[in-house]
């Protein structure tokens, strides 16, 4: 029982250091094999906390590259979302021209309905747009009779009628 304990604890450390003691062959045996045995205990203390310390670092490198795949899964994770909310964006600007486009067609329908109903009004009651004040409009411009804005400001072209054939015409008849 007892030299099962001392083999466990101390059988290694002591036959180590009587090696060292008969290889070195000191003046003082018990002195030397003292100092030795409190020399290994140091070293085995020293190499529990080496050991320690690696398993530690150990672990704080496994915290480190966990955190570090996590931040790049929050990286992508927002640039995934960036991208959605662009999208998400751009499809409620479309929808918006969309809209807008929708009215703006639906305002000249209306405005086309509007004139044809008055074109055919007037057309009815035997009047003509566009020949109904043909005295009283003759010497204005279209810009001067329109109401509409923007309608273009044209001069007025007289056209001459030239029953002659153009100098061109006649040279082509030369030719042949």
């Amino acid at each position: 029982m007892e030299s099962a304990y001392l083999q466990k604890n101390l059988g290694t450390c002591l036959t180590q250091g009587l090696a060292e003691v008969a290889r070195m062959r000191p003046v003082d045996p018990i002195e030397y094999l003292a100092l030795w045995i409190y020399k290994y205990k140091n070293n085995v203390t020293m190499e529990q906390q080496r050991q320690e310390e690696m398993a530690q670092l150990e672990r704080e490198r496994e915290l480190a590259v966990m955190e570090q795949e996590m931040m790049e899964r929050l990286k992508a994770e927002e640039l995934l979302f960036q991208q959605q909310q662009l999208a998400f964006q751009l499809e409620l600007e479309m929808q918006e021209k969309e809209r807008q486009r929708i009215e703006e067609l639906q305002r000249a329908q209306e405005q086309f309905e509007k004139e044809l109903r008055m074109c055919v009004e007037n057309t009815a009651k035997g009047e003509d747009i566009s020949h109904g004040e043909d005295g009283a409009d003759s010497g204005r411009t279209l810009a001067e009779i329109s109401d509409r804005y923007g309608a273009p400001n044209l001069s007025r072209v007289e056209e001459l009628d030239e029953p002659m054939l153009s100098d061109v015409a006649l040279n082509i008849d030369q030719d042949l």
